[in-house]
């Protein structure tokens, strides 16, 4: 049962991107990024429809995943790309200008792609947490990823989707401005899949030299609700026996920590940014009076 919900889930994502292209994305003459910009380009040109392209593009790549990565992530990303090409395909004899989103003097139109980017990337963050992606470079990624661990393919997404832009100049119509629309969608979905994928799990990590080691662990155990790990140092150039204690804190409570660090002279601390927190993070530490 749990299964089959989470085939619909991925089949509703699918079918409110294929919506979201055919209201924001076709009416404002741009290529969003990735495959599905090249499947848009060659729409655009040649009048085939972006859900054969995408089935075209997607079912060789699916099949490879099944074999050569993860069954279950092939299966749950062929659920959402078989809808999203077939939502596609029907909306396509559907009648839906009266709610396409379009300016005739381009006034808004800016407005589409940042619209389009927005809903991508909560659907690619949501199904990417849900072990799912939306098929096409997030496929090649994968395989990428089997053989070659290491390989950065932030890299191979940037060249694409700089070629996906530098083409739409050609294509539609010489102009500069789908080159535009096409740089803003990525970067909105780019920033809302970021966030999704990282959701509350981003933090703040400090790393404190200190001589009150258990009076700052106490208040931030009280007053944050977050421990903290305790381990012996020596300074390299006194040789004096230190302290440094490792918190990690949420970001909004970066001030409270100041607060505490500043009623003890000679700490330092060392801050820099957590991007994920596996655990049970978001929960607060009992304080011993709570216990009571």
């Amino acid at each position: 049962m749990k299964r089959i919900i989470g085939y619909l889930i991925y089949a509703g994502l699918a079918a409110l991107s294929a919506l979201s292209y055919q209201l924001f994305i076709f009416p404002n003459s741009f290529a969003p990024a990735g495959f599905n910009g090249i499947a848009t380009m060659i729409q655009h040109l040649l009048g085939i429809n972006v859900g054969y392209l995408s089935l075209i593009f997607n079912v060789p790549l699916v099949i490879a995943v099944f074999i050569l990565v993860n069954r279950d992530f092939a299966v749950n990303t062929a659920v959402y790309t078989i809808t999203f090409s077939l939502t596609l395909i029907v909306l396509d004899y559907l009648d839906l200008d009266w709610l396409m989103y379009q300016t005739e003097n381009g006034t808004s139109t800016i407005l589409g792609p940042l619209v389009a980017g927005i809903i991508s990337g909560g659907i690619l963050g949501l199904a990417f947490r849900m072990n799912c992606c939306s098929g096409g470079t997030e496929l090649v990624a994968a395989l990428i990823h089997k053989y070659k661990p290491s390989y950065d393919f932030v890299w191979v997404t940037f060249v694409l989707n700089s070629l996906v832009a530098v083409l739409s100049f050609f294509v539609f119509e010489f102009r500069f401005e789908p080159v535009i629309l096409c740089i803003l969608y990525c970067y909105s979905q780019s920033v809302v899949s970021d966030k999704m994928l990282k959701g509350t799990k981003e933090a703040v990590r400090f790393e404190i030299v200190t001589d009150n080691p258990e009076e700052i662990a106490k208040e931030v155990i009280s007053l944050l609700g977050h421990s903290a790990t305790l381990i012996g140092a020596e300074g390299c150039y006194t040789h004096n026996k230190k302290n440094l204690l490792i918190c990690v804190v949420n970001k909004h409570q970066i001030v409270q920590m100041k607060q505490i660090l500043s009623k003890y002279p000679g700490t330092f601390a060392n801050v820099s940014t957590v991007s994920y927190t596996i655990g049970q993070f978001k929960y607060k530490y009992e304080t011993p009076s709570s216990i009571e």
